[in-house]
């Protein structure tokens, strides 16, 4: 099987450089129109104003036999990001693809970071996935076909000292296409999450050099390329680095029923949590309502 995005058209945030780059370049090579989205920030955040990086992008695009554009909107900025869809449709007619992929770091420990650091962070990756998501939505919807992706992390899914901010936000965007994959569904949307490890300006100053070389952007994008495929699934966070494929899930376990009587108490919860917590018959649950049928599946067992 051979993945080609002909006639499709992709945009991706923060493709000026690392993860981003790699994900546009590939689209690219595979038939995609590209708009280049990177609003020329710094890690922190803070904007220099410049699309060079974007244009950059777009230039090797185009040597490579590819056509994009570049565009320099703001995730955070509802009017930019709308602006940049109304480029997109006026120049190619369509959007098949939106890679959610702009993010900042502004890292510090719970009891350090300040208020307007937090929601900076919440901004860019959470509101920022929601703009840029909410502006293509109804154009994939009258198109019945739209693959989206939005990038989290493994300090979202499990935790990372110093970035309550950002592992806050990573895990918002799962909630996000938790419940876009339901409502996409008869609209042939499919919605996927990204968990990467890569070497890029946000991880540079993290990891020694020696682990970054075996940890390129490029070797993530396999990842991405194949969640906004034709045959994608959805609602799949999928792990990826090194190039290390893995699936992620959320699982439940099976539980215990204590009844709403004189045995429902903290102390019983204590006494039985080994079994509480027993992963034997755990299972994942693709939508909120199957929490409630597991429940009732016990309470109907006595």
């Amino acid at each position: 099987m051979t993945i080609n995005f002909d006639g499709k058209v992709a945009i991706v945030t923060g493709a000026g450089g690392g993860l981003g780059r790699c994900h546009a370049l590939d689209l690219a090579k595979r038939g995609a129109k590209v708009v280049v989205n990177d609003l020329g920030g710094n890690v922190d955040g803070s904007d220099d104003g410049s699309l060079s990086a974007a244009e950059k992008v777009v230039e090797e695009i185009k040597a490579a036999g590819g056509e994009a554009m570049a565009n320099g909107a703001s995730v955070t900025d509802v009017a930019q990001v709308e602006e940049m869809v109304k480029q997109t449709m006026d120049a190619y007619g369509r959007i098949d693809i939106l890679i959610n992929n702009a993010g900042i770091l502004r890292d510090k420990s719970f009891s350090k970071v300040t208020d307007e650091d937090f929601r900076m962070v919440l901004e860019v990756h959470l509101m920022g996935t929601v703009n840029c998501t909410k502006a293509v939505w109804e154009i994939m919807k009258e198109q019945n076909y739209g693959r989206i992706v939005v990038t989290s992390s493994s300090s979202g899914l499990y935790g990372n000292f110093g970035q309550t901010n950002y592992g806050a936000a990573k895990m918002g965007v799962v909630g996000l296409i938790n419940t876009l994959k339901l409502e996409g569904a008869k609209y042939n949307i499919k919605c996927n999450a990204l968990a990467p490890v890569a070497g890029t300006r946000m991880t540079e100053d993290l990891m020694p050099g020696e682990v970054l070389d075996q940890i390129q952007p490029d070797h993530v994008t396999p990842a991405v390329t194949y969640m906004v495929s034709e045959d994608a699934p959805t609602g799949v966070i999928m792990s990826a680095g090194a190039g290390v494929f893995a699936r992620v899930f959320v699982h439940e376990t099976m539980g215990v029923n204590l009844g709403t009587g004189e045995d429902m108490t903290a102390e019983n919860i204590a006494e039985k949590w080994d079994e509480i917590s027993d992963m034997k018959d755990a299972r994942p649950c693709y939508q909120g309502g199957e929490q409630s049928q597991k429940i009732f599946e016990l309470i109907m067992k006595g």
